[in-house]
Protein backbone atom coordinates (compact mmCIF):
# COMPACT_ATOMS: atom_id res chain seq x y z
CA UNK A 1 0.00 0.00 0.00
CA UNK A 2 0.95 3.48 -1.10
CA UNK A 3 2.04 5.88 2.13
CA UNK A 4 -0.14 8.87 1.96
CA UNK A 5 0.78 12.64 3.23
CA UNK A 6 -0.49 11.66 6.52
CA UNK A 7 2.33 8.91 7.12
CA UNK A 8 5.80 9.32 8.37
CA UNK A 9 7.84 6.18 7.68
CA UNK A 10 9.63 4.89 11.07
CA UNK A 11 12.99 5.12 9.66
CA UNK A 12 12.86 8.81 9.45
CA UNK A 13 15.34 11.05 11.20
CA UNK A 14 16.06 15.05 11.52
CA UNK A 15 19.81 15.57 12.22
CA UNK A 16 20.19 12.34 14.14
CA UNK A 17 17.00 12.34 16.09
CA UNK A 18 13.94 9.90 15.31
CA UNK A 19 10.65 12.05 15.35
CA UNK A 20 6.73 11.26 14.93
CA UNK A 21 4.27 13.55 13.98
CA UNK A 22 4.16 14.92 17.71
CA UNK A 23 7.90 15.57 17.98
CA UNK A 24 8.08 17.20 14.18
CA UNK A 25 5.22 19.71 15.46
CA UNK A 26 7.96 20.05 18.45
CA UNK A 27 10.88 20.88 16.33
CA UNK A 28 8.65 23.12 14.43
CA UNK A 29 7.46 25.20 17.36
CA UNK A 30 11.08 25.56 18.55
CA UNK A 31 12.82 26.37 14.46
CA UNK A 32 10.28 28.95 14.49
CA UNK A 33 10.46 30.44 17.98
CA UNK A 34 14.08 30.36 18.13
CA UNK A 35 15.84 29.30 15.11
CA UNK A 36 17.71 31.11 12.38
CA UNK A 37 15.40 32.43 9.53
CA UNK A 38 16.32 29.56 7.10
CA UNK A 39 14.83 27.20 10.08
CA UNK A 40 11.61 29.47 10.64
CA UNK A 41 11.34 28.54 7.21
CA UNK A 42 11.12 25.31 7.51
CA UNK A 43 9.07 25.24 10.85
CA UNK A 44 6.55 26.63 8.57
CA UNK A 45 6.59 24.44 6.17
CA UNK A 46 6.33 21.75 9.07
CA UNK A 47 3.26 22.96 10.24
CA UNK A 48 1.79 23.38 6.92
CA UNK A 49 2.82 19.70 5.83
CA UNK A 50 0.82 18.85 8.96
CA UNK A 51 -2.04 20.47 9.35
CA UNK A 52 -5.80 19.20 7.99
CA UNK A 53 -5.61 20.49 4.26
CA UNK A 54 -4.43 18.51 1.42
CA UNK A 55 -2.63 21.16 -0.57
CA UNK A 56 0.23 23.94 0.03
CA UNK A 57 0.64 27.09 -1.16
CA UNK A 58 3.79 27.32 -3.58
CA UNK A 59 6.05 30.35 -4.24
CA UNK A 60 7.93 29.75 -7.72
CA UNK A 61 11.34 31.27 -8.01
CA UNK A 62 11.26 33.76 -10.68
CA UNK A 63 13.84 33.14 -13.17
CA UNK A 64 11.74 33.62 -16.70
CA UNK A 65 9.00 35.77 -15.09
CA UNK A 66 7.72 37.16 -11.80
CA UNK A 67 7.53 34.97 -8.93
CA UNK A 68 3.47 34.03 -8.18
CA UNK A 69 1.99 31.57 -5.97
CA UNK A 70 0.28 27.97 -7.02
CA UNK A 71 -1.11 25.37 -5.03
CA UNK A 72 0.17 21.84 -5.14
CA UNK A 73 -1.58 18.62 -3.92
CA UNK A 74 0.70 17.14 -0.66
CA UNK A 75 -0.31 14.03 -2.15
CA UNK A 76 0.90 14.65 -5.51
CA UNK A 77 4.40 15.35 -3.77
CA UNK A 78 4.43 11.89 -2.03
CA UNK A 79 3.58 10.37 -5.49
CA UNK A 80 7.13 12.69 -6.48
CA UNK A 81 8.80 11.57 -3.74
CA UNK A 82 8.32 7.91 -4.81
CA UNK A 83 9.24 8.45 -8.21
CA UNK A 84 12.64 10.17 -7.19
CA UNK A 85 12.99 7.46 -4.69
CA UNK A 86 12.53 4.65 -7.64
CA UNK A 87 14.64 6.33 -10.03
CA UNK A 88 17.75 6.80 -7.72
CA UNK A 89 16.80 4.22 -5.75
CA UNK A 90 17.02 5.83 -2.56
CA UNK A 91 16.29 3.30 0.54
CA UNK A 92 15.25 4.04 4.33
CA UNK A 93 17.67 4.84 5.95
CA UNK A 94 19.95 6.76 3.41
CA UNK A 95 21.37 9.56 4.71
CA UNK A 96 20.70 12.80 2.92
CA UNK A 97 21.61 16.83 3.24
CA UNK A 98 19.04 19.60 3.19
CA UNK A 99 20.75 22.64 2.16
CA UNK A 100 18.51 24.46 -0.28
CA UNK A 101 15.87 27.10 1.51
CA UNK A 102 12.57 25.42 2.30
CA UNK A 103 10.75 28.48 0.69
CA UNK A 104 11.14 26.75 -2.88
CA UNK A 105 10.09 23.29 -3.61
CA UNK A 106 13.47 21.81 -4.04
CA UNK A 107 14.00 22.42 -0.20
CA UNK A 108 10.69 21.20 0.63
CA UNK A 109 10.89 18.08 -1.28
CA UNK A 110 14.07 17.00 0.44
CA UNK A 111 11.78 17.45 3.56
CA UNK A 112 8.81 15.35 2.16
CA UNK A 113 11.18 12.63 0.59
CA UNK A 114 12.44 12.46 4.39
CA UNK A 115 8.94 11.79 5.89
CA UNK A 116 7.82 9.14 3.03
CA UNK A 117 11.07 7.22 2.30
CA UNK A 118 12.30 6.89 5.56
CA UNK A 119 15.95 9.08 4.72
CA UNK A 120 18.00 10.68 7.69
CA UNK A 121 18.11 13.99 6.67
CA UNK A 122 20.61 16.64 8.31
CA UNK A 123 19.87 20.49 7.45
CA UNK A 124 22.71 22.63 6.76
CA UNK A 125 22.43 26.61 6.12
CA UNK A 126 21.52 27.11 2.87
CA UNK A 127 24.37 29.09 1.32
CA UNK A 128 26.87 28.49 -1.44
CA UNK A 129 29.76 27.52 0.85
CA UNK A 130 29.37 24.55 2.84
CA UNK A 131 32.19 25.45 5.66
CA UNK A 132 30.00 24.20 8.18
CA UNK A 133 29.38 20.26 6.62
CA UNK A 134 30.73 17.75 9.08
CA UNK A 135 34.35 16.75 7.61
CA UNK A 136 34.41 13.43 6.18
CA UNK A 137 30.58 12.48 6.79
CA UNK A 138 29.27 10.21 4.21
CA UNK A 139 25.24 11.04 2.57
CA UNK A 140 23.73 9.03 0.34
CA UNK A 141 21.66 12.16 -1.54
CA UNK A 142 21.76 15.70 -2.03
CA UNK A 143 20.58 18.09 -4.36
CA UNK A 144 21.93 21.52 -4.91
CA UNK A 145 22.09 24.43 -7.32
CA UNK A 146 25.14 24.75 -9.86
CA UNK A 147 25.98 27.50 -7.81
CA UNK A 148 26.99 25.29 -4.77
CA UNK A 149 28.42 22.36 -6.97
CA UNK A 150 31.15 24.82 -8.01
CA UNK A 151 32.15 26.30 -4.86
CA UNK A 152 32.36 23.10 -3.13
CA UNK A 153 34.15 20.89 -5.93
CA UNK A 154 36.03 19.10 -2.93
CA UNK A 155 33.53 18.50 -1.17
CA UNK A 156 31.51 16.59 -3.58
CA UNK A 157 33.35 13.34 -2.35
CA UNK A 158 31.31 13.09 0.47
CA UNK A 159 28.19 12.37 -1.57
CA UNK A 160 27.13 9.06 -2.91
CA UNK A 161 24.29 10.32 -5.32
CA UNK A 162 23.99 13.84 -6.62
CA UNK A 163 20.99 16.31 -8.38
CA UNK A 164 21.37 19.33 -10.09
CA UNK A 165 18.75 21.74 -11.06
CA UNK A 166 17.85 25.19 -10.77
CA UNK A 167 19.92 25.92 -13.81
CA UNK A 168 21.54 24.30 -16.52
CA UNK A 169 25.32 22.55 -16.28
CA UNK A 170 27.74 24.80 -17.78
CA UNK A 171 30.33 22.88 -19.92
CA UNK A 172 33.08 23.27 -17.73
CA UNK A 173 31.70 22.02 -14.53
CA UNK A 174 30.34 19.00 -16.11
CA UNK A 175 33.87 18.31 -17.35
CA UNK A 176 35.04 18.09 -13.84
CA UNK A 177 32.45 16.75 -12.51
CA UNK A 178 32.60 13.79 -14.73
CA UNK A 179 36.16 13.14 -13.25
CA UNK A 180 34.62 11.81 -9.51
CA UNK A 181 33.30 9.21 -8.42
CA UNK A 182 30.14 10.23 -6.82
CA UNK A 183 26.76 9.72 -9.12
CA UNK A 184 25.98 13.28 -10.29
CA UNK A 185 22.82 13.90 -12.44
CA UNK A 186 21.56 17.38 -14.11
CA UNK A 187 17.87 17.54 -13.19
CA UNK A 188 14.49 18.54 -15.69
CA UNK A 189 11.70 20.31 -13.87
CA UNK A 190 9.95 22.65 -12.00
CA UNK A 191 7.53 23.95 -9.61
CA UNK A 192 4.67 23.05 -11.72
CA UNK A 193 5.67 19.71 -11.70
CA UNK A 194 6.91 19.14 -8.04
CA UNK A 195 10.76 19.94 -8.81
CA UNK A 196 12.41 17.50 -11.52
CA UNK A 197 10.33 15.12 -13.72
CA UNK A 198 13.57 13.89 -15.63
CA UNK A 199 17.21 13.26 -14.44
CA UNK A 200 20.79 12.56 -16.65
CA UNK A 201 23.93 11.61 -15.94
CA UNK A 202 26.33 14.54 -16.00
CA UNK A 203 28.21 15.02 -19.59
CA UNK A 204 25.10 12.92 -20.95
CA UNK A 205 22.95 14.36 -24.08
CA UNK A 206 19.24 13.10 -23.09
CA UNK A 207 17.47 13.55 -19.93
CA UNK A 208 15.38 10.56 -19.03
CA UNK A 209 11.96 10.73 -17.40
CA UNK A 210 10.97 9.56 -13.91
CA UNK A 211 8.20 6.92 -13.63
CA UNK A 212 4.52 7.58 -14.85
CA UNK A 213 5.71 10.35 -16.65
CA UNK A 214 5.38 10.75 -20.57
CA UNK A 215 6.64 13.31 -22.82
CA UNK A 216 5.37 14.75 -26.20
CA UNK A 217 6.25 18.45 -28.30
CA UNK A 218 4.00 20.59 -29.48
CA UNK A 219 4.10 22.90 -32.94
CA UNK A 220 7.10 24.74 -31.73
CA UNK A 221 9.09 21.51 -30.91
CA UNK A 222 8.34 22.99 -27.11
CA UNK A 223 8.04 20.04 -24.28
CA UNK A 224 4.72 18.75 -23.45
CA UNK A 225 4.68 16.74 -19.87
CA UNK A 226 2.17 14.24 -18.51
CA UNK A 227 2.36 13.53 -15.04
CA UNK A 228 -0.98 12.30 -13.92
CA UNK A 229 0.04 11.33 -10.17
CA UNK A 230 2.03 14.68 -9.90
CA UNK A 231 -0.29 17.12 -11.70
CA UNK A 232 -3.51 16.88 -13.02
CA UNK A 233 -3.32 19.32 -16.28
CA UNK A 234 -1.01 18.05 -19.23
CA UNK A 235 2.16 20.69 -18.62
CA UNK A 236 2.82 22.38 -21.69
CA UNK A 237 6.40 24.19 -21.24
CA UNK A 238 8.66 26.69 -23.21
CA UNK A 239 11.66 24.63 -23.26
CA UNK A 240 12.75 23.55 -26.85
CA UNK A 241 13.56 20.09 -26.90
CA UNK A 242 14.21 16.69 -29.26
CA UNK A 243 12.51 13.75 -28.30
CA UNK A 244 14.87 10.94 -28.69
CA UNK A 245 12.50 8.11 -27.61
CA UNK A 246 9.29 7.66 -26.17
CA UNK A 247 11.34 8.21 -22.31
CA UNK A 248 14.23 10.33 -23.50
CA UNK A 249 14.44 13.82 -25.23
CA UNK A 250 17.75 16.54 -25.62
CA UNK A 251 17.30 20.36 -24.25
CA UNK A 252 17.68 22.47 -26.76
CA UNK A 253 16.96 25.64 -24.84
CA UNK A 254 14.19 28.23 -23.91
CA UNK A 255 11.44 29.52 -26.66
CA UNK A 256 11.31 32.84 -25.44
CA UNK A 257 15.27 33.43 -25.46
CA UNK A 258 15.47 32.87 -28.84
CA UNK A 259 17.51 35.48 -30.79
CA UNK A 260 16.67 36.39 -34.43
CA UNK A 261 19.37 37.96 -35.87
CA UNK A 262 19.12 38.56 -39.57
CA UNK A 263 16.65 36.05 -39.95
CA UNK A 264 18.44 33.61 -38.52
CA UNK A 265 17.23 31.55 -35.02
CA UNK A 266 19.70 31.76 -32.29
CA UNK A 267 19.51 29.85 -29.19
CA UNK A 268 21.71 31.00 -26.79
CA UNK A 269 22.27 28.01 -24.95
CA UNK A 270 23.63 26.30 -27.40
CA UNK A 271 26.07 29.05 -27.92
CA UNK A 272 27.14 29.59 -24.18
CA UNK A 273 27.65 25.14 -24.31
CA UNK A 274 30.02 26.41 -27.27
CA UNK A 275 31.81 29.12 -25.53
CA UNK A 276 32.07 27.04 -21.98
CA UNK A 277 35.76 26.39 -21.92
CA UNK A 278 36.66 29.72 -23.45
CA UNK A 279 35.40 31.38 -20.88
CA UNK A 280 35.95 30.72 -16.92
CA UNK A 281 34.01 33.38 -15.47
CA UNK A 282 30.09 33.64 -15.17
CA UNK A 283 28.31 34.84 -18.15
CA UNK A 284 24.87 34.02 -20.52
CA UNK A 285 24.36 34.87 -24.23
CA UNK A 286 21.08 36.79 -25.23
CA UNK A 287 19.73 38.99 -27.94
CA UNK A 288 18.93 42.89 -27.55
CA UNK A 289 17.44 45.12 -30.13
CA UNK A 290 19.53 46.57 -33.20
CA UNK A 291 18.71 48.39 -36.44
CA UNK A 292 19.94 46.07 -38.65
CA UNK A 293 19.48 42.67 -37.67
CA UNK A 294 16.55 43.16 -35.60
CA UNK A 295 18.67 41.14 -32.47
CA UNK A 296 22.29 41.18 -32.03
CA UNK A 297 23.56 38.15 -30.33
CA UNK A 298 25.32 40.23 -26.58
CA UNK A 299 28.11 38.35 -24.51
CA UNK A 300 27.65 39.65 -20.86
CA UNK A 301 30.55 38.23 -19.07
CA UNK A 302 30.51 38.88 -14.60
CA UNK A 303 33.66 39.50 -12.91
CA UNK A 304 36.58 41.44 -14.01
CA UNK A 305 37.20 42.90 -17.86
CA UNK A 306 39.46 41.15 -19.73
CA UNK A 307 40.84 41.24 -23.57
CA UNK A 308 38.13 39.79 -25.88
CA UNK A 309 41.26 37.80 -28.43
CA UNK A 310 40.30 37.12 -31.68
CA UNK A 311 39.95 32.84 -31.34
CA UNK A 312 36.99 33.33 -27.99
CA UNK A 313 34.63 32.85 -30.69
CA UNK A 314 36.47 31.05 -33.29
CA UNK A 315 34.26 27.87 -32.74
CA UNK A 316 31.28 29.78 -33.23
CA UNK A 317 28.85 30.32 -36.84
CA UNK A 318 29.33 33.64 -38.24
CA UNK A 319 26.00 34.71 -37.29
CA UNK A 320 26.44 33.14 -33.26
CA UNK A 321 29.36 35.68 -32.88
CA UNK A 322 28.94 38.30 -30.33
CA UNK A 323 28.20 41.78 -31.67
CA UNK A 324 29.04 43.32 -28.49
CA UNK A 325 30.55 41.93 -24.63
CA UNK A 326 29.88 43.78 -22.25
CA UNK A 327 31.62 43.59 -18.65
CA UNK A 328 29.63 43.38 -15.20
CA UNK A 329 30.96 43.47 -11.52
CA UNK A 330 28.17 41.10 -10.22
CA UNK A 331 24.76 39.60 -12.17
CA UNK A 332 21.61 40.04 -10.60
CA UNK A 333 20.65 36.35 -9.18
CA UNK A 334 17.16 35.23 -7.96
CA UNK A 335 17.32 33.99 -4.17
CA UNK A 336 17.88 30.06 -5.60
CA UNK A 337 21.31 31.36 -7.04
CA UNK A 338 20.06 31.86 -10.55
CA UNK A 339 21.06 34.36 -12.81
CA UNK A 340 17.92 37.07 -13.60
CA UNK A 341 18.70 37.86 -16.74
CA UNK A 342 16.11 40.57 -17.38
CA UNK A 343 17.45 42.75 -14.21
CA UNK A 344 20.96 41.99 -14.81
CA UNK A 345 20.60 43.95 -18.42
CA UNK A 346 18.17 46.63 -16.63
CA UNK A 347 20.98 47.30 -14.51
CA UNK A 348 23.46 48.03 -17.37
CA UNK A 349 21.20 50.04 -19.27
CA UNK A 350 19.61 47.17 -21.82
Amino acid sequence: MLPTFRDLHPCFKINGIALDKEGLLDLAYIFIKEGAPFEKEIGVFLFDWLDSSSTLQMKTSGTTGQPKTITLSKQAMVHSALATAEFFNLLPGDKALLCLPSRYVAGKMMLVRAFILGLELDILTPTSNFEALLFNKKYDFVALVPLQVQQNLKLLKQFKKIIIGGAPVSKVLADQLQQMDSEIYETYGMTETITHIAAKRVGADCFTVLPNVSIATDDRNCLKIKAPLIVAAEVQTNDIVEIVTANSFKWIGRHDNVINSGGVKLFPEQIEAKLGKQIVQSFFITGVSDENLGQKVLLVVEGKPFTVSDTLFSNLEKYEQPKEVVFIPEFVRTETAKINIKKTLNSIGF
